[in-house]
Order: C-alpha cells, then sequence, then structure tokens
C-alpha cells in the first residue's frame, strides 16, 4: 500500500519507519526543515512505563488548586475566556473518578510496556547512538513525599517494574553528584527505567527509513485530508514553503495523521472533532561545566515533578506544565522553576547562564490515553494525542499503526484506545 504519514515528530517518524518494515511505501511529510522540531525537541527524553499516567487522577483538582497560589509550581492554570479550555477541563475533571483513572492508567500502561519492547528490538536491529542512558532515581526531600508515594509503588510492584526505595545516603552513593547541601529524605531506584535524546532519536530512525525507502517530505504543509469520493484512497493537499506556498496533492492508500495539535485542525472537516487541547511544556538545555558535579543517570524532583537528563555534554532539565495558554510563549516563573530545581540539586554541575530555554505545546486529551488505528473513515488513520509521554509510547504506537494498516492483528490489545471509546 501507499501510505502517508502526517507528522514528522517521533510518533510519525516511528510510523513511517514501521510501515516502511512492513513493506509499504510510505511518504513522511513535516513542516519543518527536519523532523522532531515541535512537541518531541524539548522533552526530559524518560522512558519510564512504570510512571505513564494520566493527569486525571482522584486529588488532581485540589492539587491545582493548590499550586495556583504557588511561586514555584509544575502546574500553571491560565484558562483566561479560551472557550476550548474550559471544555477540555470539564471533561478532564469528569476523568478524575477513580475507577476512570484506573481504566486509563492501565491502557495507558499497556502501550508503554509494548512500546519499551518494542524499542529495545529496534536497538538489537540497528545500532545507532541517541545518547541512551539506563536507570531513574526519583528523589524525596520530604518524609511525606515518600509516605505519599506508597500508592505508586504499589502500582510499580503490581506491575512487576522492579524499584527500591532507598535513603538519602543512598542515593548519594548512586548518584554520588548530589549536592550534600540538598534537602534529601530519599529516593526510589528504577534500574530499568532509561532516557534518551528524542529529536537525535527522530533524526537517526528518519535517516534508517530513508535507507529503507521512506520519502522524506520536509517543509511541506499539509492543507487538507479528504477520502476520495468514488474510489478507493485519500487525497492530501499540501503547500511547499520552500517553493512559495506551491500547492500539490498526493494521493495514496491510507493516510496516518499523526501532527500532535495541529491534527484537530485536520480532522474537524471530516467530521472528527477530538478534544485534543495543547498543554504547554517546559525545559531548558544547559552545557555540563564539571562532569565530576553533573548527574550519571536521571533524576526526578517529587516536589517539583521535573526530571534533570543527562544528554551527552548537555543537562536536559524539564518539567512544568501550563493549561490554557495556547501561545507558544516562555514564561518567566515556568523557566524560574526549572532553574531552581537544577541547581538545589547540582549547582555545579551546569553553565547556567549559557542555558537554551523551550517549550512546547504537548497533545493531550482529556482522559490520558492516546487514540490510535481506523476512523469511520476509509483510509484514514490515527497516532494522536501522547500528551507528555509520546517519548514513552512512540514506537509501540507505530508498530501498532502498521499492524492495524496492514489488516494484522496487533500485539496488544487495542482496546480503549482507539476512536471508539468517544463514541460512548
Amino acid at each position: 500500500m501507499k501510505v502517508i504519514v502526517i507528522g514528522g515528530g517521533v510518533i510519525g517518524t516511528c510510523t513511517a519507519y514501521y510501515l516502511a518494515a512492513a513493506g509499504h511505501t510510505v511518504t513522511l511529510v513535516e513542516r519543518n526543515s527536519t523532523v522532531a522540531q515541535e512537541s518531541s525537541f524539548g522533552n526530559a527524553g524518560v522512558i519510564a512505563p512504570g510512571y505513564v499516567t494520566p493527569w486525571a487522577a482522584p486529588g488532581m483538582p485540589r492539587k491545582l488548586l493548590g499550586y495556583m497560589f504557588s511561586a514555584a509550581s509544575p502546574l500553571i492554570f491560565r484558562p483566561g475566556l479560551s472557550a476550548g479550555t474550559w471544555r477540555w477541563a470539564a471533561r478532564w475533571l469528569r476523568e478524575c473518578k477513580i475507577d476512570r483513572y484506573r481504566a486509563n492508567r492501565e491502557r495507558m500502561q499497556r502501550l508503554a510496556f509494548y512500546s519499551q519492547r518494542c524499542l529495545h528490538e529496534l536497538r538489537e536491529s540497528h545500532i545507532f547512538e541517541y545518547e541512551h542512558t539506563q536507570g531513574y532515581l526519583q528523589l524525596f526531600r520530604t518524609e511525606r513525599e515518600i509516605k505519599m508515594n506508597e500508592p505508586a509503588r504499589a502500582m510499580l510492584a503490581e506491575n512487576e517494574v522492579p524499584h527500591r526505595l532507598l535513603t538519602a545516603e543512598e542515593c548519594r552513593k548512586l548518584e554520588p553528584a548530589i549536592s550534600t547541601d540538598a534537602q534529601l529524605a530519599g529516593g526510589l531506584h528504577l534500574p530499568r527505567d532509561e532516557t534518551g535524546n528524542c529529536p537525535l532519536f527522530t533524526k537517526r530512525l528518519a535517516q534508517i527509513a530513508r535507507d529503507m525507502g521512506v520519502t522524506l517530505a520536509t517543509e511541506t504543509t499539509v492543507l487538507s485530508v479528504r477520502p476520495n469520493v468514488g474510489r478507493a484512497g485519500v487525497s492530501v493537499e499540501t503547500a511547499s514553503t520552500a517553493q512559495m506556498g506551491q500547492t500539490s496533492t498526493l494521493e495514496a492508500d491510507a493516510v496516518v495523521i499523526a501532527a500532535g495539535v495541529a491534527s484537530t485542525t485536520l480532522l474537524r472537516p471530516l467530521g472528527i472533532d477530538l478534544p485534543l487541547w495543547p498543554i504547554k511544556g517546559y525545559s531548558i538545555t544547559v552545557p555540563v561545566k564539571t562532569e565530576l558535579f553533573s548527574p550519571r543517570i536521571a533524576v526526578m524532583d517529587e516536589s517539583y515533578k521535573t526530571a534533570i537528563t543527562p544528554q551527552g555534554n548537555r543537562l536536559r532539565i524539564a518539567g512544568t506544565a501550563e493549561l490554557g495558554d495556547t501561545q507558544l510563549v516562555l514564561r518567566e516563573r515556568a523557566i524560574a522553576t526549572l532553574y531552581k530545581v537544577a541547581t538545589d540539586w547540582f549547582p555545579g554541575a551546569g553553565k547556567y547562564r549559557e542555558a537554551r530555554a523551550w517549550v512546547g505545546a504537548r497533545p493531550m486529551l482529556p482522559d490520558g490515553p492516546p487514540l490510535l488505528g481506523a476512523t469511520h473513515l476509509p483510509g484514514i488513520f490515527l497516532n494522536v494525542g501522547h500528551g507528555s509521554t509520546g517519548w514513552a509510547m512512540a514506537c509501540g504506537s507505530g508498530r501498532v499503526l502498521a499492524d492495524v494498516i496492514s489488516g494484522q492483528t496487533p500485539d496488544i490489545d487495542l482496546n480503549g484506545l482507539t476512536l471508539a471509546r468517544y463514541d460512548r
């Protein structure tokens, strides 16, 4: 089959790769000059399937109210007058019930654990470097945080995820670069969790996909997608930014829409109105100053939900989620929180004055799990709504789409991961 994949983030690139591996003729369409330039560009780089959970959780509405009055907060709510934000928030609140949370968490983790297996298989098939590190250390500032973490540890045990609760002394032995001045009550070590440079991975995979025959159409914006009337296939109208907006029409047997937040603009004219909303995420990338004082493994500050990830000769500090403002404007409050967390734990690690700040829009559905697979329209498929966990779900999601389009049964149950859940 001839398949067009719209969106060259980590989700779309993985989809194109697995479709090519399944024998299809694939074109990957990306509006930027290369892949992984938007939501995939500045993420934390953490792949921790056991911690892949929905935002919509019991107790989160109360936490959100508390964060609104905190100077340094992992969550910022700026609803303004946007009707879309309020509609999304109302649906999100309905999903915060315990039964809904458990169902959505199981769906997300089913995909995330599968995706990690797919990533490992991919690394065995193709040798390429993307600044991979092994292990993840969650740091607790207080005994109360350790106590509050008990349900999460029970969830890890339920999923048979190896983990060990550490004392403060054991944390510093595992990661000697942690500042001796930092307030540290203990930590949780997850040895099988991992990290990697997501945009570097995506670019390397795109090159592998090109070598397999995938056509990469960069600087190309998709204007519309429409099923062909009276005949099989799908037409995709595009405009080339490199050629002064020159338009053209691409024909294919199938189209996968994996364009993040921009997917809603393409889907709405087709009668598919998804409650997909941008949740802004922030990061700073800091050159390493002294390796002696720089972390060797990724750590996560439980208080501020901020990850500090070594990526070659740089540190990626990522966290803070902002709901309500759809403009990709850097907020000083969010960036200040990232600086605080980094310098609390590793004050001598980086050249913090040379840090590069980033903000991106993460496409999130109110209940949490993404949407994969077919729509009611022939030839049009979805791979959207991964929120802040796209890197952790990318390989598995791409593999699922390739199986579905190839007429194969995916290796995991897709119950709750398809558009059917919004038909109820």
